[in-house]
């Protein structure tokens, strides 16, 4: 179990698809006093390797991936390596997103508007055992977990679902969604039968209105990436 360490020997492990945004976190985190060590990882199946490698006692990681999505992530590392700390930062800036990270074990949120603000901040709250969520989200997130908001109709889809649903409203096509999130077409359809019986809406255009009504647009999905996690 890593739990309180040393802030001289921490060492964090960032997961995150975009070279620019690893090298741009690393160079934060290393202009610190503490003088933390830090390896980054493209992807979730990379960072699962370095974890089976390497002792990490932190991760940073962020939601929008490729292939194996952040959510599915997290939940592999809470069951295969329990000792290490979860951080979340994610360009998503709405409480859902933050309450499905905490559920699958996360237990620091951030959003990447405020990530030079507020990472090292959290970063030194999540290793030393506490939780931390970026300030804008934290009446929301706790509201929501206390049952003191109204559910939607989407807060019961599946992970994968939520994905599908995104990237539908930001016009992707079956077989581009298909190839983002590495699943066949047929997978995809079926997501999508799924999203439009739980939502109760009669066809693709119905969905999408309620998409951008509720603000769930992938803002990553033009780019053929981003997924949440499992189906």
């Amino acid at each position: 179990m890593h739990t309180d360490p040393d802030p001289v020997t921490l060492r964090i492990l960032i997961v995150d698809d975009h070279e620019i945004m690893r090298e741009g976190l690393a160079r934060i985190l290393a202009d610190t006093e503490e003088q933390w060590q830090t390896i980054a990882a493209g992807s979730g199946h990379e960072a699962l390797k370095i974890l089976a490698l390497h002792s990490i006692d932190l991760a940073i990681i962020d939601l929008a991936m490729p292939g194996m999505g952040g959510l599915d992530l997290i939940q592999r590392i809470r069951t295969e390596h329990a000792g290490v700390a979860i951080l979340v930062l994610s360009m998503y800036a709405e409480e859902q997103y933050a309450l499905r990270a905490f559920k699958a074990g996360a237990k620091g949120y951030v959003t990447k508007d405020g990530a030079g603000v507020e990472l090292v901040k959290a970063v030194r709250k999540v290793a030393s055992g506490g939780a931390y969520v970026t300030p804008s989200l934290a009446e929301s997130v706790i509201l929501q977990l206390h049952g003191d908001m109204p559910s939607r109709r989407h807060d019961k889809l599946s992970n994968r679902e939520m994905e599908v649903l995104q990237r539908l409203v930001a016009g992707q096509r079956l077989t581009d969604i298909a190839q983002a999130l590495h699943l066949s077409v047929k997978t995809v359809s079926t997501h999508k039968a799924h999203v439009l019986d739980k939502l109760q809406l009669p066809n693709l255009a119905a969905l999408v209105r309620y998409g951008m009504e509720q603000g769930l647009v992938d803002q990553a999905a033009g780019g053929a990436q981003g997924s949440l996690g499992a189906s």
